[in-house]
């Protein structure tokens, strides 16, 4: 299945905290998303493996995506080297998307900016046509690098590189996010675990915060923000938004 965009996120909901706005306009474009998610979130204080499972699923319902997938990695313990590299070049090049979408390279929890690394090296090493990999019926598979890789901010301030506006599908993005009733839910005797970092009213509610604080940056009222190793170029200038200062 060849995707136009894949979002790739460490633990089930990364991806809906980060870009779940940015997928689903493009979605309402006509354009083809997917989400692979690199581990099963096993090690997430709140909820189990099959609670996540049914979660990431439900969320991915309300996007609308085409694909979801689970690479199963170890929560916590998976490394940026060439097994693990291996395993999401044959992912890249199973859906050959023009965009990815991951992790930031840096942030508060390890695994975000270890994710973020291991994807940024699988995408340049997926275009090398000395790397083999075969999929999971034995045909070899082609090269394929992705046009773009654009890291989604997630807990540490990064001066973004773009900010895209999400204004119209907030709402929507806000209840992938409510998918995961066991992590974000605030009863600790119905979601079945203590209270966490980001369990709390006030995670969500500085999501939204740091959503309409880019949004400013451009003039609408919630964009998301990304960071890119790589300049981005327009062939026209259709797609600035211009506004009066």
């Amino acid at each position: 299945m060849k995707l136009d965009i894949l979002a790739i996120g460490v633990h089930p909901d990364d991806v809906e905290l980060g870009c779940a706005g940015t997928l689903l306009k493009e979605i309402q474009r006509g354009k083809k998303a997917g989400i692979v998610d690199l581990t099963q979130g096993e090690l997430g204080t709140r909820g189990t493996v099959e609670t996540r499972y049914t979660e990431a699923a439900e969320a991915a319902r309300i996007l609308g995506v085409s694909v979801r997938e689970n690479l199963k990695m170890r929560d916590g313990f998976f490394k940026n080297d060439e097994d693990h590299q291996l395993l999401l070049i044959k992912t890249i090049r199973k859906y050959r998307p023009d965009i990815i979408l991951g992790n930031v390279l840096t942030d508060r929890h390890p695994d975000h900016g270890r994710a973020g690394n291991l994807i940024s090296d699988a995408c340049f090493l997926s275009g090398l046509a000395k790397i083999e990999t075969t999929d999971d019926e034995g045909n070899t598979q082609e090269k394929w690098r992705p046009r773009y890789f654009l890291q989604y901010m997630q807990d540490w301030y990064h001066e973004p590189d773009l900010l895209i506006d999400v204004s119209d599908v907030v709402e929507t993005k806000m209840r992938s996010i409510d998918a995961y009733i066991t992590q974000f839910h605030t009863s600790e005797s119905e979601a079945g675990g203590p209270q966490t970092y980001i369990s709390t009213p006030d995670f969500k509610e500085s999501l939204l915060a740091r959503m309409r604080m880019m949004g400013k940056r451009i003039g609408v009222k919630y964009a998301e923000a990304y960071i890119t190793q790589k300049h981005i170029g327009l062939s026209n200038l259709e797609g600035l938004i211009l506004q009066e200062t």
